[in-house]
């Protein structure tokens, strides 16, 4: 018998010692650094919302003006993510994650210099150039190191750093803009400066860090090596079974286009709440400081429920109810907050809200990855997410013509919830082939 042979077949309803190790390992290795990473990207993104919280004022940004410059940022993400995915594929995923994590890094502390609508606009589309293929990048990056059995629970794991940036995100900066004043800058100034640096220093950690592939990993030993390229292969040999995808075939394919749409649904749910949940609570007539560390509740509950729901799935092997269920969860809690004013009630059906955004977050990504590989995997996540992300535009400008319509946010988020809502619909009438994703284990 063959070492491969012997690699697949040790498969059996008890983990072996060197499975355990070997995800072990690799867990150790990958996760909290990638975590990390991800933590300063999602920070840079969305810190843009607390800087409103006195920016807009001293700048004279209307709530259109402020939601076209949060949105910008992701028609330039949609236009270069394809072409960023292909590029990790090819140079590698330590040089390509470093350059994108350095740029970002340089374009986010740059903000600090915003003027005005122009340099405001400029700025945030460039940001969203130079960030452009990193969280698609670790999605297809995470699949050459973790069998499916293992990708519900990690993906979660590394997506955890988007309610956590926000959990510790949110109080400091809050006190952040505190620094007003200080050095002749301006509080919001200090938040982009402040935060935009550590991307730069991680970025030239990640060139040398991380390994392109688990071949090069002489972290592990020949062993966990053999057991995982065995695992793995058989995986993709069960897709390509069914039908192997070029890339052209990839992106035209409708379950992309599907898949596509329900990451628009739940991406404009995120973003929507992420860019005006501070604005939603500042009103309450908190100060900044303490708006920080209100805004952090709703994403401190999400993040024990995405860990716990994510691991769940992978117990169960159950991917549609475990996406559609939280995605009409959170329509239902958006459009119940636009009905109510009393502050603590709102808080906790916003919770709600965040608890199914952050259930749908790590499982999601089970989809696509279940039934694809290699350079068509590369190219259709890129396109599922740079889509989705286009409702990183929509989400917020829809909430803030509302505002500008109406005056009440409240109204907005009513008009959000349609999103997910529609995205819930589609996860359930689309459907999941489980038994595919599972195939190439031998269990």
């Amino acid at each position: 018998m063959s070492q491969t042979t012997t690699y697949a077949g040790s498969a059996g309803s008890a983990k072996s010692e060197i499975e355990t190790s070997t995800i072990r390992a690799i867990s150790w290795r990958l996760i909290p650094f990638l975590v990390l990473a991800y933590f300063f990207s999602y920070l840079d993104r969305v810190n843009l919302g607390f800087a409103a919280l006195t920016m807009n004022a001293e700048l004279k940004f209307t709530p259109l003006i402020f939601s076209w410059g949060a949105g910008i940022f992701f028609i330039g993400y949609f236009i270069f993510e394809v072409p960023s995915n292909l590029a990790l594929e090819k140079f590698g995923a330590s040089r390509w994650i470093a350059r994108i994590m350095v740029t970002w890094g340089i374009i986010s502390a740059l903000m600090a210099l915003v003027s005005g609508v122009t340099s405001f606009y400029v700025l945030r589309f460039l940001l969203g150039v130079a960030e452009a293929g990193f969280f698609p990048g670790i999605i297809l990056y995470l699949t050459y190191w973790y069998p499916a059995e293992y990708r519900a629970r990690f993906l979660a794991a590394f997506a955890i750093a988007v309610p956590v940036s926000t959990v510790i995100g949110a109080p400091i900066s809050g006190l952040l803009l505190g620094l007003d004043g200080a050095m002749g800058l301006k509080g919001w100034q200090w938040l982009f400066i402040i935060e935009g640096i550590p991307s730069v220093l991680l970025g030239i950690v990640t060139w040398f860090y991380l390994t392109d592939k688990p071949e090069k990993a002489d972290w592990l030993s020949a062993d966990q090596k053999a057991w995982l390229k065995s695992r793995l292969d058989s995986e993709i040999a069960a897709k390509q079974a069914v039908k192997h995808l070029s890339l052209g075939e990839a992106l035209s394919s409708p379950k992309v286009i599907m898949l596509s749409l329900v990451y628009f649904g739940f991406v404009g749910a995120l973003y929507g709440m992420q860019f005006w949940l501070p604005q939603i609570v500042k009103a309450f007539g908190l100060t900044n400081a303490q708006t920080g560390f209100v805004t952090a509740i709703p994403y401190l509950f999400g993040t024990v429920a995405m860990i716990l729901w994510a691991r769940h799935s992978d117990a169960t092997r159950e991917r549609v109810m475990h996406v559609g269920a939280p995605l009409l969860l959170t329509a239902v809690a958006l459009g119940v907050s636009s009905y109510l004013t009393d502050p603590t009630m709102t808080m906790v059906v916003l919770t709600v809200a965040a608890i199914g955004v952050f259930c749908c977050f790590g499982v999601f990504w089970t989809l696509p990855t279940a039934w694809l590989s290699g350079t068509a995997a590369a190219g259709a996540i890129a396109l599922i997410n740079s889509i989705g992300n286009l409702a990183g535009f929509g989400g917020p400008y829809l909430i803030g013509w509302v505002k500008e319509a109406t005056g009440q946010t409240s109204t907005g988020l009513l008009v959000l919830a349609v999103l997910p809502l529609i995205a819930g619909i589609l996860v359930f009438v689309g459907g999941h082939e489980s038994k595919h994703e599972f195939a190439g284990q031998g269990r």
